[in-house]
């Protein structure tokens, strides 16, 4: 029993991370409706999407230190509990608010990833880390390209409350599973958390993430919007003040602040913002009425079958990404990845009116994606201590969720300012969609400039097995890191 659970507990890990990538995408296929079905106004039912959004950037750097302190399985079955409790709620209601508490509680599976990806690193042998953590890392794209068909089939054949019904059933077996054959790592870094910086991080980000998601609806000069970006650099300023002066800082700022650890940090906002252009503006495209003389008129079921090749693929080539990282490099492998998405936005920019050519472009952005969201986190792995793999991982897929955030942003004000009427409506044009490929595609060029500005690993490219363990005093950090 004890070896099956041993084989299992990367499927299991795997599985809890394609949840996560469905709870935030199941939503999507319902925002048209939902003003009807609760009887909230657009606006309110927007914050549907950007209470999961706020709860996941704040609470994944918030969990990967706590699952670095006090175990991270233990943390990552909270985490999974917490996006199924939410699911939960979303099944037995209707009102707006309660869903609205109900989606932000599932934002705290996006820590699922960062966590599992700590988890492998203690438990795998060296050999099979690299492969395991690329899969852990496309679970990302998959759940999304599956979650989007999924949710929309349920969505138009049945009550939308079923779909909820259909992600509870799921959380409960990942939860279950994840209980039975994930094992407590015994690579702990004790001391007291830092509560004060959690808070502190919290604020700050609301702010930021708020300004960004909202700025388009309130206005970019609004007092509003000007008010959050003003509170967010006080705030983190004065939470960076007290992380350098902390005995034990959420967030290591000395070490996220060497070039190993920083440059694959930028390279993760980078990356986010251009992985996010791909599926943010396909849906769009491939939705656009017949009339604009590009636009396919596709149902939200078949604009969802149109991803779904990108997240097969991203399944395919993980073990891919993990034999380049382990031949060449991880550095290699997201130089790589981000010149792909770029040349996957050529494609688009080449042809964004036959759905083939929609598809192919896609699919390449989304190779071009497994490639660098493997590389991430093993670049992380190799530049900090075991005891700060979960909390390190966990700031930078909060940089991911930056990135994407800003580029939800940067899409909808470009799409905005080139629009044409259609039957009387404003729609975006074919050139503000080119535009919208061209500026994703020029930020994956930086990211691949950014990849290689990271310094090599003169020793093992495997990550050291430093941190503490039961009975076994604590490394010092990584030399050189």
């Amino acid at each position: 029993m004890a070896a099956l659970r041993e084989r299992l507990a990367i499927p299991v890990l795997a599985f809890g991370g394609i949840l996560m990538a469905v709870m935030q995408t199941v939503v999507v296929p319902l925002l048209p409706d939902l003003p009807r079905l609760t009887g909230a106004s657009p606006g309110a039912v927007s914050w549907t999407v950007t209470a999961t959004l706020l709860a996941g950037a704040v609470l994944t750097p918030v969990l990967g230190r706590a699952g670095d302190m006090y175990g991270k399985r233990r943390v990552l079955l909270m985490a999974l509990g917490l996006m199924t409790l939410g699911s939960l709620m979303c099944a037995l209601t209707s009102d707006i608010g309660v869903l609205i508490v109900a989606r932000a509680l599932q934002g705290a599976a996006a820590a699922v990833v960062p966590l599992s990806i700590s988890i492998l690193r203690d438990e795998l042998p060296p050999e099979r880390t690299g492969s395991a953590v690329s899969l852990m890392s496309s679970t990302v794209g998959i759940g999304a390209a599956l979650g989007l068909p999924l949710a929309a089939l349920l969505v138009q054949y049945a009550d939308w409350h079923v779909m909820f019904w259909a992600t509870t059933g799921l959380g409960v077996v990942g939860l279950a599973l994840a209980w039975w054959a994930v094992r407590e790592s015994p690579v702990r870094e004790p001391g007291r958390f830092d509560t004060l910086g959690a808070l502190g991080l919290a604020a700050g980000l609301v702010c930021l993430l708020l300004a960004v998601s909202q700025g388009g609806t309130w206005g970019w000069t609004s007092p509003e919007i000007l008010g959050l970006f003003a509170a967010c650099v006080a705030v983190l300023a004065l939470w960076w003040r007290q992380q350098l002066r902390a005995e034990r800082p959420l967030v290591d700022l000395r070490l996220a602040a060497r070039p190993r650890v920083a440059l694959p940090h930028i390279a993760a906002l980078l990356t986010g913002f251009a992985f996010y252009g791909n599926s943010l503006v396909t849906a769009q495209l491939v939705q656009a009425p017949t009339e604009t003389g590009y636009g396919l008129g596709l149902s939200i079921v078949a604009t969802g079958l149109c991803l779904l090749p990108g997240g097969v693929t991203m399944l395919l080539l993980s073990p891919v990404s993990a034999r380049i990282s382990a031949a060449r490099g991880p550095r290699v492998t997201l130089a790589l990845g981000a010149a792909i998405i770029a040349s996957g936005y050529a494609l688009r920019i080449l042809d964004s009116r036959e759905l083939w050519m929609i598809i192919l472009g896609a699919t390449v952005c989304a190779i071009g994606t497994t490639f660098a969201y493997s590389a991430l986190p093993t670049l992380i792995l190799h530049a900090v201590p075991a005891g700060q793999t979960a909390s390190a991982n966990g700031v930078n897929v909060l940089m991911r969720t930056i990135g994407q955030a800003v580029c939800s942003a940067a899409v909808a004000a470009v799409l905005v300012h080139h629009t044409s009427l259609v039957s009387g409506a404003p729609v975006p044009t074919l050139h503000g969609y080119l535009l919208a490929f061209a500026m994703a595609g020029t930020v994956a060029l930086v990211a691949c400039a950014a990849a290689l500005s990271i310094p090599t690993d003169r020793g093992s490219r495997e990550a050291p097995r430093s941190g503490t363990r039961t009975g076994a005093p604590r490394d010092e950090a990584l030399e050189g890191a």
